[in-house]
């Protein structure tokens, strides 16, 4: 899994208003999919709450305290942030970013991001604006379903000067994304209102929760990268088997996206 591809200057926004549905999860994969490929990433984690992608200490992420108490974006500290992005020496050197939020920073950061062009600014900067959103199976199909039509539509024109590319991160570890009807989420109106929008789905394939399961939480819980993971004595064979498949198979996937 150590070959090389040609990913620079992204700049990936984890976003979905539901809590608890993998949206850390997803920034710490992409994370490291690219050190995996070889590619520069610089990871910061704007969750008010659970700084869950802050603690993994492997990937040097950065922690940000964008909201103040009464639920609004401290401008400052949003601006320090874009101007880390797109103006810092590091960000000349073709960087990808990722931008894990919470679900209590949704809808204000959401709103900030439109109202100040940040999606354009980075556009300007020459680097590529890309929503990353999950929508869950099960009983939670709905509620994330309903946020990924909310952020296809914020982020499509005339809100900003283009559209923004969004993929669509299906995770089946709460169920089957089918919806009361029969159909899978890809074949409701919905999703084909914004299909063309979207660069790539990406699976998260349910798995035995007695086995695959619990060595994700394993890992997970330790707040370890996969080379970690492989390199440590805590983890038998058969577990690091497992999460090596369960690594591999979404890191295959990405590969095939069209960066």
């Amino acid at each position: 899994m150590e070959n090389k591809i040609n990913v620079n200057n992204t700049v990936n926004f984890i976003l979905q208003g539901k809590g608890g549905i993998g949206k850390s999860l997803v920034s710490n994969i992409l994370a490291q999919w690219f050190n995996k490929r070889s590619a520069s990433v610089r990871c910061y984690d704007l969750d008010q709450e659970n700084t869950t992608l802050a603690h993994y200490q492997a990937l040097n992420v950065t922690h940000l305290s964008v909201m103040r108490n009464d639920r609004t974006i401290d401008p400052k500290q949003f601006d320090q942030l874009m101007v880390d992005m797109l103006q810092s020496a590091e960000s000349r050197t073709g960087v990808n970013y990722i931008i894990d939020t919470g679900a209590n920073t949704f809808s204000p950061l959401l709103a900030y991001l439109i109202a100040n062009g940040a999606f354009d600014a980075i556009r300007d900067a020459g680097k590529t604006p890309i929503v990353h959103t999950i929508v869950g199976g099960g009983d939670l199909l709905q509620d994330t379903a309903e946020g990924f039509g909310s952020i296809a539509e914020e982020t499509a024109r005339p809100k900003v000067s283009d559209d923004v590319a969004l993929i669509v991160w299906e995770n089946e570890h709460f169920g089957t994304l089918t919806t009361a009807g029969g159909k899978h989420f890809s074949e409701t109106k919905l999703y084909e209102r914004f299909a063309s929008r979207v660069k790539a789905n990406v699976i998260l394939k349910a798995r035995a929760s007695d086995t695959f399961g619990d060595d994700i939480r394993k890992m997970n819980t330790a707040r370890l990268t996969f080379d970690e993971v492989m390199a440590d004595t805590r983890f038998n064979v058969m577990e690091k088997n497992r999460i090596k498949r369960v690594y591999g198979d979404v890191f295959q996937q990405l590969d095939a996206v069209a960066w």
